[in-house]
């Protein structure tokens, strides 16, 4: 089980300012490993309770709230991450336990009894959470990924375009969702994550974005097809 504690800051950018800031950040951080030519692809599954209570908490701006996902990185991939997320102020701690392939997949279907198969206490937690306040799964979010890390203060900065997602089918791994966009091809969302405090040459390569903060999560776009029918 990995466990970081950061502050994150989103801001929505056009894709003229995301390619600039690529070639940016090219000369100054190192990209992730998985970024390849064009980046890497992420597809993530979000669970919620019945009354939506975890998209209220964020819509809202609930200074405690989680957020419970299940990511993969493609269809063709053999495991997913189980993550939950948690606002705490200024800092968002996120804990994420590798499940396989076999277990996630009744991950998928909203049956968490293989949790109890792992050893770790992350695993038991979210056993009884997402049983006891009957999480189901809500959406499945897919973008493209270009990720920038440096060393201090564990800064990493992505890029992320080409967001879809749907509603009707909660297959990570199938090789073929149906998904719509919830964003227009011109818009990136361009999140930066760090702990303690960013470097002021790291704030001179961002400082374009500034005046764009974007509180939306993607988990919050995925929902606004489903959740307009319902009123």
């Amino acid at each position: 089980m990995n466990e970081v504690l950061r502050q994150e800051k989103k801001y929505l950018i056009n894709i003229v300012d995301s390619r600039k800031l690529c070639a940016r950040l090219d000369k100054v951080m190192k990209e992730d490993k998985h970024n390849g030519l064009y980046g890497y692809r992420i597809r993530s599954l979000y669970f919620d309770r019945p009354d939506d209570g975890d998209f209220w908490d964020k819509v809202d701006g609930m200074e405690l709230r989680r957020k419970i996902r299940l990511r993969n990185y493609g269809p063709s991939t053999d495991f997913a991450m189980l993550e939950m997320k948690q606002k705490e102020g200024a800092y968002q701690k996120k804990r994420s336990l590798p499940v396989r392939k076999k277990d996630a997949m009744e991950l998928c279907r909203g049956n968490y009894t293989p949790l109890l198969a792992y050893g770790e206490g992350f695993a038991a937690e979210c056993y009884g959470l997402m049983n006891s306040m009957c999480y189901r799964p809500r959406a499945v979010v897919e973008y493209r990924r270009m990720a920038y890390v440096a060393k201090e203060n564990r800064i990493r900065i992505t890029i992320d375009d080409r967001i879809t997602a749907t509603e009707s089918c909660f297959n990570i791994f199938s090789p073929a969702l149906c998904q719509y966009p919830v964003l227009d091809d011109f818009s990136v969302v361009l999140e930066v994550k760090y702990n303690r405090f960013l470097p002021g040459y790291i704030k001179d390569l961002l400082r374009f974005a500034d005046r764009s903060e974007f509180s939306v999560s993607k988990y919050c776009l995925s929902r606004s097809a489903g959740l307009h029918y319902q009123m």
